[in-house]
Parts: structure tokens; sequence; C-alpha cells
């Protein structure tokens, strides 16, 4: 069921500051990157601050890209998340061996198999908690590379198991409003789309994106 708004995520956070700023500016939830190779990537001790410091209402989401589970599990437990978006090549038994976390599965989109992706997790074997369509993976490094998706080919597919939505892909304050009347996502994604400069976040940017979102959401009624 789609909530009564779009839910925000404001992904790549790397300090207490911007997590502040993100959830007075009304974000749901806060992605924590930590794939070595991204120019987002925090440190366990960071993490675990930026856990401590956000309010209730706040989710934080442990990003990883084909990390073993042990690895997985072991940022849960010491920096404190029990959600996880996975945005490697991982498979149905890498999922099922994190039972008991709640599963966000990251497929990048490609008009010609986006449809056989998304039906591989259509698999009752499994327990996800939603489904992220992504922009298509820049070099080795998925996620984050600012490339918007061609939203209307997105309008007539069909979630696995019905699960939620999350929309990434090139989200900006200036075309959240549009991808969000075009899609009708569960939440929205957004990383390099309120950077200054790579990596670095714009606390400017990241309040005018919420801001976006809750004005597409009043136009949609």
């Amino acid at each position: 069921m789609k909530p009564s708004r779009t839910q925000i995520k404001i992904c790549g956070v790397g300090d207490v500051e911007t997590s502040h700023v993100a959830a007075e500016a009304g974000a749901d939830a806060i992605g924590l990157m930590f794939v070595e190779k991204s120019p987002r990537c925090v440190t366990g001790r960071q993490a675990r601050e930026i856990v401590k410091a956000l309010p209730p209402q706040v989710t934080p989401i442990g990003i990883f890209q084909d990390q073993d589970n042990g690895q997985v599990s072991n940022y849960s437990e010491r920096v404190g998340f029990n959600d996880v978006q996975l945005h490697g090549k991982e498979n149905l038994e890498f999922v099922a061996s994190l039972a008991g976390m709640n599963i966000i599965k990251a497929v990048s989109f490609d008009a010609s198999d986006i449809e056989r992706r998304l039906e591989y997790w259509d698999d009752d074997t499994v327990t996800l908690s939603a489904i992220m369509v992504d922009a298509p993976a820049k070099g080795d490094l998925a996620g984050g590379t600012g490339h918007a998706l061609d939203w209307s080919a997105l309008t007539s597919l069909r979630m696995p198991m019905d699960l939620p939505l999350f929309l990434a892909g090139g989200l900006t304050p200036d075309n959240v409003g549009e991808a969000i009347r075009t899609v009708r996502p569960w939440a929205v994604d957004v990383s390099s789309g309120v950077e200054s400069s790579r990596g670095v976040k714009d606390h400017e940017l990241i309040r005018a994106f919420c801001a976006a979102v809750r004005e597409a959401d009043a136009d949609a009624g």
C-alpha cells in the first residue's frame, strides 16, 4: 500500500550535521554507504555517530555492494541498523542468508531486460522489503551516478510480489516532482542530486529536494 505521502531517502550521508538537516527537512531515511570505492563511504565509527544522533522517525539504511553476509551482519550489529540496501549482484540465496533484516534490493534499469531482472525477485522463498530501480551502473560503481531514468518506461512495470518501489537515479530538486507525478513511487532516493561536488552533500539542496517532494504530493492530492 502506498503511504499517504512519498517517502524520502537521502543516500550517502557522511556526517551528523547532514543527518540533522535531512531529518529537519522531512527525510524518512538516510543511507550509510559501506562500499569502499564510493566517495560517500563511511567508517563504522562515523556511521555509529550518525545513527546515535538520528531522531527516532528517521531510519538508517546500510548500503552494500557485493560484500559477504558476514560484513553486512557485522556492520549492522556494530552500527545499529536493521535496514539494508543491496546494490550489487546479490542473489536469492544471499538475501535468504540475511533473514531478519529489512532488505531493499536495487535493480539497475535497462529497458531491454528490466522485466527479466524484476521477475528474478518474484520468488516467495525470500522476503524483501522493497525494490529500488536505479540508473545503470557507471564503471564498477552502482548507484550515485546522477543519470536519470526514462520514468515513463516504469509506469507499466509490476514490482515483484507487489513490493514497494524506491525510485532512484538522477533525481534532483528540479525533476523529482515530475518523477513522482509520472511513476507514483512509494519512495524516492537521492544522492548526487543533492551534492555541491561529488560526495559532498549540499544542505540547501537537501531542503529543496524534500520541499519539492512535498509539493508534488500536494499536487497529487
